[in-house]
Protein backbone atom coordinates (compact mmCIF):
# COMPACT_ATOMS: atom_id res chain seq x y z
CA UNK A 1 0.00 0.00 0.00
CA UNK A 2 1.61 3.43 -0.83
CA UNK A 3 0.95 6.25 1.14
CA UNK A 4 0.89 9.63 -0.37
CA UNK A 5 3.03 12.51 1.34
CA UNK A 6 0.95 15.32 1.70
CA UNK A 7 1.98 18.51 -0.87
CA UNK A 8 4.39 20.83 0.70
CA UNK A 9 2.00 23.80 0.65
CA UNK A 10 -1.48 21.48 1.86
CA UNK A 11 0.84 20.34 5.02
CA UNK A 12 2.53 23.67 5.66
CA UNK A 13 -0.94 24.96 5.61
CA UNK A 14 -2.64 22.30 8.05
CA UNK A 15 0.46 22.98 10.45
CA UNK A 16 0.29 27.04 10.35
CA UNK A 17 -3.45 26.70 10.69
CA UNK A 18 -2.95 24.19 14.05
CA UNK A 19 -0.68 27.13 15.30
CA UNK A 20 -3.12 29.48 14.76
CA UNK A 21 -5.91 27.46 16.52
CA UNK A 22 -3.85 27.70 19.05
CA UNK A 23 -2.82 31.35 19.48
CA UNK A 24 -6.74 31.82 19.53
CA UNK A 25 -7.60 28.95 21.62
CA UNK A 26 -5.28 29.94 24.08
CA UNK A 27 -6.55 33.82 23.99
CA UNK A 28 -10.15 32.54 24.36
CA UNK A 29 -10.30 29.18 26.64
CA UNK A 30 -9.34 31.22 29.79
CA UNK A 31 -12.30 32.74 30.14
CA UNK A 32 -14.29 30.28 31.38
CA UNK A 33 -11.51 28.94 33.57
CA UNK A 34 -11.41 32.39 35.27
CA UNK A 35 -13.43 32.62 38.06
CA UNK A 36 -12.39 29.09 39.43
CA UNK A 37 -8.08 30.69 38.90
CA UNK A 38 -9.65 33.26 40.84
CA UNK A 39 -11.11 31.13 43.48
CA UNK A 40 -8.10 28.85 43.79
CA UNK A 41 -5.14 31.33 43.81
CA UNK A 42 -7.21 34.26 45.93
CA UNK A 43 -7.32 36.76 42.92
CA UNK A 44 -9.81 40.12 43.39
CA UNK A 45 -11.94 40.81 40.29
CA UNK A 46 -9.37 43.78 39.58
CA UNK A 47 -6.63 41.69 39.38
CA UNK A 48 -8.00 38.32 37.49
CA UNK A 49 -8.59 40.43 34.67
CA UNK A 50 -4.90 40.94 34.42
CA UNK A 51 -4.57 37.06 33.37
CA UNK A 52 -6.52 38.16 30.29
CA UNK A 53 -4.49 41.54 29.81
CA UNK A 54 -0.67 40.37 30.98
CA UNK A 55 -1.16 38.13 28.09
CA UNK A 56 -3.03 40.23 25.32
CA UNK A 57 -0.78 43.31 26.12
CA UNK A 58 2.64 41.63 25.58
CA UNK A 59 1.48 39.90 22.86
CA UNK A 60 0.25 42.83 21.06
CA UNK A 61 3.29 45.17 22.19
CA UNK A 62 6.27 42.72 20.64
CA UNK A 63 3.50 41.91 17.57
CA UNK A 64 5.71 44.15 15.27
CA UNK A 65 8.81 42.85 16.67
CA UNK A 66 8.40 39.57 15.75
CA UNK A 67 7.10 40.59 12.33
CA UNK A 68 10.29 42.36 11.36
CA UNK A 69 12.39 39.12 12.91
CA UNK A 70 9.98 37.32 10.83
CA UNK A 71 11.44 39.73 7.83
CA UNK A 72 15.08 39.08 8.95
CA UNK A 73 15.67 35.79 9.98
CA UNK A 74 12.98 33.87 8.55
CA UNK A 75 9.82 33.05 9.45
CA UNK A 76 10.43 29.16 9.90
CA UNK A 77 13.09 29.93 12.17
CA UNK A 78 11.08 32.18 14.14
CA UNK A 79 8.09 29.86 14.09
CA UNK A 80 9.76 26.74 15.68
CA UNK A 81 11.58 29.02 18.55
CA UNK A 82 8.27 30.61 19.32
CA UNK A 83 6.26 27.52 19.35
CA UNK A 84 8.69 26.02 21.87
CA UNK A 85 8.86 28.75 23.90
CA UNK A 86 5.01 28.72 23.96
CA UNK A 87 4.76 25.48 25.52
CA UNK A 88 7.04 25.24 27.54
CA UNK A 89 5.38 28.70 29.47
CA UNK A 90 2.04 26.89 29.32
CA UNK A 91 3.74 24.29 31.20
CA UNK A 92 4.97 26.91 33.73
CA UNK A 93 1.08 28.25 34.39
CA UNK A 94 0.19 25.31 34.63
CA UNK A 95 2.23 24.53 37.61
CA UNK A 96 1.90 27.72 39.23
CA UNK A 97 0.86 28.17 42.92
CA UNK A 98 0.23 31.64 43.21
CA UNK A 99 -0.78 35.03 40.96
CA UNK A 100 2.38 36.29 40.49
CA UNK A 101 4.17 33.39 38.30
CA UNK A 102 0.67 32.74 36.64
CA UNK A 103 0.79 36.31 35.66
CA UNK A 104 4.50 35.92 34.48
CA UNK A 105 3.57 32.91 32.29
CA UNK A 106 0.51 35.05 30.70
CA UNK A 107 3.14 37.42 29.92
CA UNK A 108 5.67 34.99 28.47
CA UNK A 109 3.27 33.19 26.84
CA UNK A 110 1.93 36.40 25.16
CA UNK A 111 5.60 36.99 23.83
CA UNK A 112 5.84 33.43 22.39
CA UNK A 113 2.73 34.42 20.34
CA UNK A 114 3.96 37.75 19.73
CA UNK A 115 6.71 36.28 17.29
CA UNK A 116 4.56 32.98 16.22
CA UNK A 117 1.62 34.92 14.76
CA UNK A 118 4.24 37.08 12.60
CA UNK A 119 5.96 34.40 11.79
CA UNK A 120 2.44 32.37 10.66
CA UNK A 121 1.36 34.87 8.12
CA UNK A 122 4.78 35.90 6.72
CA UNK A 123 5.10 31.80 5.82
CA UNK A 124 1.69 32.32 4.48
CA UNK A 125 2.25 35.18 2.24
CA UNK A 126 5.52 33.30 1.11
CA UNK A 127 4.29 30.09 0.92
CA UNK A 128 1.11 30.93 -1.81
CA UNK A 129 1.39 33.45 -3.95
CA UNK A 130 -0.66 36.69 -4.09
CA UNK A 131 -4.27 36.06 -5.97
CA UNK A 132 -6.70 32.90 -5.48
CA UNK A 133 -4.45 30.72 -3.93
CA UNK A 134 -3.44 32.93 -1.17
CA UNK A 135 -7.49 34.24 -0.59
CA UNK A 136 -8.28 30.64 -0.17
CA UNK A 137 -5.25 29.78 2.73
CA UNK A 138 -6.55 33.16 4.45
CA UNK A 139 -9.92 32.14 4.36
CA UNK A 140 -8.73 28.78 5.64
CA UNK A 141 -6.64 30.40 8.34
CA UNK A 142 -9.23 32.83 9.32
CA UNK A 143 -11.44 30.16 9.83
CA UNK A 144 -9.04 27.81 11.71
CA UNK A 145 -8.58 30.82 14.10
CA UNK A 146 -12.24 31.34 14.49
CA UNK A 147 -12.97 27.91 15.22
CA UNK A 148 -10.12 28.23 17.60
CA UNK A 149 -11.47 31.55 19.57
CA UNK A 150 -15.27 29.69 19.87
CA UNK A 151 -13.49 25.72 20.95
CA UNK A 152 -11.87 27.60 23.69
CA UNK A 153 -15.02 28.87 25.59
CA UNK A 154 -16.10 25.01 25.22
CA UNK A 155 -13.05 23.44 26.06
CA UNK A 156 -12.23 26.05 28.93
CA UNK A 157 -15.95 24.67 30.37
CA UNK A 158 -14.88 20.83 30.02
CA UNK A 159 -11.72 21.13 31.38
CA UNK A 160 -12.26 23.86 33.94
CA UNK A 161 -14.82 20.75 35.36
CA UNK A 162 -11.57 18.78 36.00
CA UNK A 163 -8.86 21.58 37.09
CA UNK A 164 -8.12 24.98 35.33
CA UNK A 165 -4.62 23.56 34.83
CA UNK A 166 -5.34 21.80 32.03
CA UNK A 167 -6.54 24.98 30.18
CA UNK A 168 -2.70 25.84 30.23
CA UNK A 169 -1.55 22.28 30.02
CA UNK A 170 -3.38 21.57 26.77
CA UNK A 171 -1.43 23.92 25.12
CA UNK A 172 2.03 21.79 25.31
CA UNK A 173 0.90 18.70 22.78
CA UNK A 174 -0.31 20.83 20.67
CA UNK A 175 3.07 22.94 20.09
CA UNK A 176 4.83 19.79 20.58
CA UNK A 177 3.15 18.86 17.40
CA UNK A 178 3.50 22.10 15.40
CA UNK A 179 6.97 22.17 16.02
CA UNK A 180 7.47 18.60 14.50
CA UNK A 181 5.28 19.41 12.01
CA UNK A 182 7.28 22.55 11.18
CA UNK A 183 10.32 20.60 11.00
CA UNK A 184 9.20 17.80 8.54
CA UNK A 185 7.18 19.76 6.12
CA UNK A 186 7.43 23.85 6.66
CA UNK A 187 10.09 25.10 4.22
CA UNK A 188 12.21 28.06 5.29
CA UNK A 189 10.94 31.53 3.81
CA UNK A 190 14.44 32.73 4.09
CA UNK A 191 14.77 37.10 4.64
CA UNK A 192 12.14 39.05 2.83
CA UNK A 193 13.75 42.44 4.01
CA UNK A 194 16.66 43.67 4.37
CA UNK A 195 18.83 43.77 7.87
CA UNK A 196 18.31 46.40 10.61
CA UNK A 197 17.48 46.76 14.10
CA UNK A 198 14.50 45.85 15.46
CA UNK A 199 12.32 48.62 16.53
CA UNK A 200 12.89 47.29 20.28
CA UNK A 201 12.52 50.44 22.31
CA UNK A 202 9.78 51.90 20.30
CA UNK A 203 7.53 48.16 20.94
CA UNK A 204 8.69 49.14 24.96
CA UNK A 205 7.14 52.53 24.51
CA UNK A 206 4.13 50.72 22.93
CA UNK A 207 3.54 48.37 25.52
CA UNK A 208 4.23 50.48 28.43
CA UNK A 209 1.32 53.05 27.32
CA UNK A 210 -0.85 50.36 27.32
CA UNK A 211 -0.02 48.82 30.64
CA UNK A 212 0.10 51.73 32.16
CA UNK A 213 -3.12 53.01 30.80
CA UNK A 214 -5.09 49.56 31.80
CA UNK A 215 -2.99 49.52 35.29
CA UNK A 216 -4.33 53.16 35.69
CA UNK A 217 -7.91 52.10 34.72
CA UNK A 218 -7.86 49.10 37.36
CA UNK A 219 -6.41 51.35 39.97
CA UNK A 220 -9.40 54.36 39.35
CA UNK A 221 -11.87 51.42 40.03
CA UNK A 222 -10.68 50.63 42.93
CA UNK A 223 -8.78 52.76 44.54
CA UNK A 224 -10.37 56.46 43.01
CA UNK A 225 -9.79 58.12 40.24
CA UNK A 226 -7.70 61.02 42.50
CA UNK A 227 -5.50 58.49 44.27
CA UNK A 228 -1.60 58.72 43.55
CA UNK A 229 -1.03 55.55 42.01
CA UNK A 230 -3.99 56.03 39.66
CA UNK A 231 -2.89 59.51 38.55
CA UNK A 232 0.81 58.06 38.12
CA UNK A 233 -0.18 55.13 35.77
CA UNK A 234 -2.18 57.44 33.35
CA UNK A 235 0.33 60.45 33.66
CA UNK A 236 2.98 57.45 32.68
CA UNK A 237 0.56 56.38 30.08
CA UNK A 238 0.61 59.73 28.52
CA UNK A 239 4.54 60.20 28.42
CA UNK A 240 4.89 56.86 27.14
CA UNK A 241 2.42 57.63 24.41
CA UNK A 242 4.39 61.13 23.55
CA UNK A 243 7.66 58.80 23.55
CA UNK A 244 6.74 56.99 21.30
CA UNK A 245 4.73 58.85 18.57
CA UNK A 246 8.00 61.70 19.10
CA UNK A 247 10.42 58.32 17.82
CA UNK A 248 8.24 57.54 15.46
CA UNK A 249 8.52 61.10 13.82
CA UNK A 250 12.30 61.35 13.78
CA UNK A 251 13.75 57.97 14.38
CA UNK A 252 15.02 55.75 11.84
CA UNK A 253 14.05 52.47 13.57
CA UNK A 254 10.13 53.02 13.61
CA UNK A 255 7.26 50.46 14.75
CA UNK A 256 5.34 51.33 11.70
CA UNK A 257 7.29 51.91 8.18
CA UNK A 258 6.34 54.66 5.88
CA UNK A 259 4.98 52.30 3.29
CA UNK A 260 2.81 50.40 5.79
CA UNK A 261 1.50 53.79 6.86
CA UNK A 262 0.01 55.05 3.08
CA UNK A 263 -1.05 51.54 3.08
CA UNK A 264 -5.08 52.67 2.91
CA UNK A 265 -6.24 48.78 3.18
CA UNK A 266 -4.01 48.41 6.08
CA UNK A 267 -5.79 51.44 7.88
CA UNK A 268 -8.92 50.41 7.61
CA UNK A 269 -8.23 47.03 8.77
CA UNK A 270 -6.39 48.24 11.95
CA UNK A 271 -9.96 49.85 12.49
CA UNK A 272 -11.79 46.80 12.34
CA UNK A 273 -9.34 44.30 14.11
CA UNK A 274 -9.75 46.94 17.11
CA UNK A 275 -13.60 47.45 16.92
CA UNK A 276 -13.75 43.92 16.35
CA UNK A 277 -12.05 42.86 19.54
CA UNK A 278 -14.13 45.89 21.17
CA UNK A 279 -17.18 44.07 20.60
CA UNK A 280 -17.68 40.31 19.87
CA UNK A 281 -14.08 39.60 20.24
CA UNK A 282 -14.77 40.56 24.00
CA UNK A 283 -17.89 38.61 24.03
CA UNK A 284 -16.82 35.88 25.48
CA UNK A 285 -15.19 37.48 28.66
CA UNK A 286 -18.97 39.52 29.23
CA UNK A 287 -20.83 35.98 28.43
CA UNK A 288 -18.73 33.54 31.16
CA UNK A 289 -19.14 36.66 33.69
CA UNK A 290 -22.88 36.64 33.10
CA UNK A 291 -23.28 32.75 33.22
CA UNK A 292 -21.14 32.01 36.20
CA UNK A 293 -21.76 34.96 38.47
CA UNK A 294 -25.36 36.53 37.83
CA UNK A 295 -27.36 33.41 36.59
CA UNK A 296 -25.05 30.30 38.74
CA UNK A 297 -23.76 28.19 35.71
CA UNK A 298 -20.95 25.63 36.45
CA UNK A 299 -17.81 25.83 34.28
CA UNK A 300 -19.03 22.78 32.17
CA UNK A 301 -22.49 24.80 31.95
CA UNK A 302 -21.19 27.74 30.86
CA UNK A 303 -18.54 26.06 28.50
CA UNK A 304 -21.92 23.82 26.81
CA UNK A 305 -24.11 27.42 26.44
CA UNK A 306 -20.97 28.55 24.71
CA UNK A 307 -21.58 25.37 21.80
CA UNK A 308 -24.05 27.30 19.64
CA UNK A 309 -21.98 30.38 19.88
CA UNK A 310 -18.83 28.14 18.76
CA UNK A 311 -20.78 26.29 15.64
CA UNK A 312 -22.71 29.89 14.69
CA UNK A 313 -18.53 31.06 14.62
CA UNK A 314 -17.22 28.49 12.27
CA UNK A 315 -20.14 28.06 10.13
CA UNK A 316 -19.99 32.05 9.68
CA UNK A 317 -16.38 31.95 8.68
CA UNK A 318 -16.45 29.21 6.32
CA UNK A 319 -19.76 31.51 4.97
CA UNK A 320 -17.19 34.29 4.56
CA UNK A 321 -14.55 32.87 3.18
CA UNK A 322 -16.59 31.86 0.13
CA UNK A 323 -18.54 35.29 0.17
CA UNK A 324 -15.37 36.99 -0.15
CA UNK A 325 -14.64 35.14 -3.54
CA UNK A 326 -18.36 36.13 -4.76
CA UNK A 327 -19.10 39.50 -3.61
CA UNK A 328 -15.09 40.91 -1.77
CA UNK A 329 -14.31 41.15 2.05
CA UNK A 330 -15.83 44.61 2.61
CA UNK A 331 -19.10 43.54 1.68
CA UNK A 332 -18.49 40.75 3.60
CA UNK A 333 -16.54 42.84 6.62
CA UNK A 334 -19.66 45.05 6.80
CA UNK A 335 -22.82 42.23 6.96
CA UNK A 336 -20.58 40.51 9.69
CA UNK A 337 -20.12 43.57 11.90
CA UNK A 338 -23.84 44.16 11.22
CA UNK A 339 -25.20 40.96 12.37
CA UNK A 340 -22.68 41.18 15.36
CA UNK A 341 -24.15 44.19 16.47
CA UNK A 342 -27.93 42.99 16.36
CA UNK A 343 -26.71 39.78 18.24
CA UNK A 344 -25.26 42.07 20.67
CA UNK A 345 -28.09 44.27 20.90
CA UNK A 346 -30.13 41.45 21.52
CA UNK A 347 -28.01 40.62 24.51
CA UNK A 348 -28.14 43.63 26.01
CA UNK A 349 -31.91 43.66 25.64
CA UNK A 350 -32.67 40.23 27.31
CA UNK A 351 -29.72 39.25 29.27
CA UNK A 352 -32.66 39.21 32.55
CA UNK A 353 -34.25 36.69 31.22
CA UNK A 354 -34.43 33.50 32.54
CA UNK A 355 -34.55 31.23 29.75
CA UNK A 356 -31.58 30.52 27.83
CA UNK A 357 -33.31 29.22 24.64
CA UNK A 358 -35.46 32.16 24.58
CA UNK A 359 -33.40 35.26 26.48
CA UNK A 360 -29.97 34.34 25.08
CA UNK A 361 -29.45 31.74 22.25
CA UNK A 362 -30.83 34.04 19.50
CA UNK A 363 -28.31 36.86 20.45
CA UNK A 364 -25.43 33.94 20.28
CA UNK A 365 -26.59 32.78 17.02
CA UNK A 366 -26.55 36.18 15.42
CA UNK A 367 -23.67 37.75 17.36
CA UNK A 368 -21.50 34.28 16.62
CA UNK A 369 -22.37 33.96 12.85
CA UNK A 370 -21.11 37.70 12.39
CA UNK A 371 -18.19 37.01 14.41
CA UNK A 372 -16.91 34.35 12.40
CA UNK A 373 -17.45 36.58 9.23
CA UNK A 374 -15.81 39.36 10.26
CA UNK A 375 -12.60 37.72 11.85
CA UNK A 376 -12.46 36.08 8.37
CA UNK A 377 -12.37 39.06 6.04
CA UNK A 378 -10.91 42.06 8.25
CA UNK A 379 -7.18 39.90 7.45
CA UNK A 380 -7.89 39.74 4.03
CA UNK A 381 -9.24 43.10 3.30
CA UNK A 382 -6.24 44.58 6.03
CA UNK A 383 -3.17 42.96 3.63
CA UNK A 384 -4.24 42.36 0.30
CA UNK A 385 -2.55 45.52 -1.36
CA UNK A 386 0.72 45.28 1.30
CA UNK A 387 3.94 44.52 -0.66
CA UNK A 388 4.85 41.25 -0.41
CA UNK A 389 8.25 42.24 1.49
CA UNK A 390 5.96 43.12 4.46
CA UNK A 391 3.47 40.95 4.78
CA UNK A 392 4.64 39.70 8.26
CA UNK A 393 4.89 43.49 9.44
CA UNK A 394 1.48 44.09 7.76
CA UNK A 395 -0.09 40.68 9.73
CA UNK A 396 1.79 41.62 12.81
CA UNK A 397 0.03 45.59 12.76
CA UNK A 398 -3.20 43.95 12.14
CA UNK A 399 -3.08 41.41 15.23
CA UNK A 400 -1.30 44.16 17.21
CA UNK A 401 -4.51 46.34 17.16
CA UNK A 402 -6.73 43.42 17.95
CA UNK A 403 -5.16 42.79 20.80
CA UNK A 404 -4.30 45.98 22.34
CA UNK A 405 -8.06 47.02 21.64
CA UNK A 406 -8.97 43.93 23.91
CA UNK A 407 -6.98 44.40 26.71
CA UNK A 408 -8.00 48.26 26.91
CA UNK A 409 -11.84 47.01 26.10
CA UNK A 410 -11.46 44.46 28.79
CA UNK A 411 -10.12 47.18 31.40
CA UNK A 412 -13.57 49.37 30.36
CA UNK A 413 -15.75 46.56 30.57
CA UNK A 414 -14.48 45.35 34.21
CA UNK A 415 -14.92 48.68 35.15
CA UNK A 416 -18.41 49.21 33.97
CA UNK A 417 -19.05 46.14 35.46
CA UNK A 418 -17.92 46.83 38.97
CA UNK A 419 -17.36 44.56 41.63
CA UNK A 420 -20.65 43.22 42.19
CA UNK A 421 -22.35 43.18 38.54
CA UNK A 422 -26.21 43.43 38.46
CA UNK A 423 -28.28 43.33 35.05
CA UNK A 424 -27.91 46.75 34.52
CA UNK A 425 -24.03 46.77 34.79
CA UNK A 426 -23.96 44.07 32.28
CA UNK A 427 -26.53 45.60 29.79
CA UNK A 428 -24.68 48.92 29.58
CA UNK A 429 -21.48 46.72 29.05
CA UNK A 430 -23.42 44.67 26.34
CA UNK A 431 -24.56 47.99 24.84
CA UNK A 432 -21.04 49.05 24.77
CA UNK A 433 -20.26 46.47 22.35
CA UNK A 434 -22.95 46.62 20.27
CA UNK A 435 -21.95 50.61 19.50
CA UNK A 436 -18.34 48.76 18.93
CA UNK A 437 -19.91 46.53 16.41
CA UNK A 438 -21.70 49.08 14.95
CA UNK A 439 -19.09 51.88 14.60
CA UNK A 440 -16.86 48.71 12.58
CA UNK A 441 -19.89 48.26 10.05
CA UNK A 442 -20.01 52.26 9.51
CA UNK A 443 -15.86 52.40 9.14
CA UNK A 444 -15.34 49.76 6.53
CA UNK A 445 -18.90 51.05 4.57
CA UNK A 446 -17.25 54.13 4.19
CA UNK A 447 -14.31 53.10 2.29
CA UNK A 448 -14.12 53.30 -1.25
CA UNK A 449 -12.66 50.55 -3.19
CA UNK A 450 -10.34 51.77 -6.03
CA UNK A 451 -8.97 47.96 -7.78
CA UNK A 452 -6.67 47.99 -10.58
CA UNK A 453 -5.56 45.27 -12.60
CA UNK A 454 -2.74 44.34 -9.95
CA UNK A 455 -5.09 44.38 -6.82
CA UNK A 456 -4.64 40.93 -5.33
CA UNK A 457 -8.50 40.79 -4.13
CA UNK A 458 -9.66 41.75 -7.35
CA UNK A 459 -7.56 38.48 -8.26
CA UNK A 460 -9.10 36.68 -6.01
CA UNK A 461 -12.49 37.23 -6.61
CA UNK A 462 -12.07 37.23 -10.82
CA UNK A 463 -9.73 34.49 -10.60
Amino acid sequence: MITRRPSAPAATLAVLSVAQFLIALDYSIIYIALPSIADDLGLAPSLAQWVVSAYAVLFAGFLVVGGRLADRVGAKRLFVVAIVAFGAASAVGGAAQDGTVLLAARGAQGLGAALLQPAVLGLIGTTFPAGPRRGRALAVWGSVGASGLAAGAILGGLLTSASWRLTFVINVPLTLLCALGAALWVRGSGTTAPAGPAPVLASLLGTGTVLTLVLGLTLGSGEGWSAVPTLVCLGLALVFAAAFLRGEATSRTVLIEPVLRATRSLRTGAGATALYMASVGSEFYLLTLLLQYLKGYTPLAAGLAFLPLAVMVTAGSAAAGRAVRRVGPRAVLVAGFALAAAGLLWLALALTGDSYAVDLLPGLLLSGFGHGAVYTSMFIIGTHDVPAAHQATAGALLTTSQYLSGAVTVAVLTLTLGPSPDHVSFRLAFLLTTAAAAAGAALVAARRERPTADDPVRRVLVG
